[in-house]
C-alpha cells in the first residue's frame, strides 16, 4: 500500500511539473519536483530499512 501511494505521489508531482510548465508557473513546478523527490526518498528509505532487518536475521 505504501508503494501505491508513492507511485501516485510521483504521478501527481509529474503532472504538476508538466502543468506548471505549460502555465508558466515556477511555484507549481517546484512543488511538483518536491513531491516527486519526497516520494522517491520515502521509497528508498523504506527499502533500505527492510533490507537491514532481513540481513540481521542471518
Amino acid at each position: 500500500m505504501k508503494y501505491v501511494l508513492a507511485v501516485l505521489a510521483v504521478l501527481l508531482g509529474a503532472a504538476a511539473i508538466v502543468y506548471g510548465e505549460g502555465d508558466d508557473s515556477p511555484g507549481l513546478q517546484g512543488l511538483g519536483a518536491l513531491l516527486v523527490i519526497g516520494a522517491i526518498v520515502f521509497v528508498v528509505r523504506t527499502v533500505r530499512r527492510r533490507q537491514g532487518r532481513s540481513s540481521g536475521l542471518r
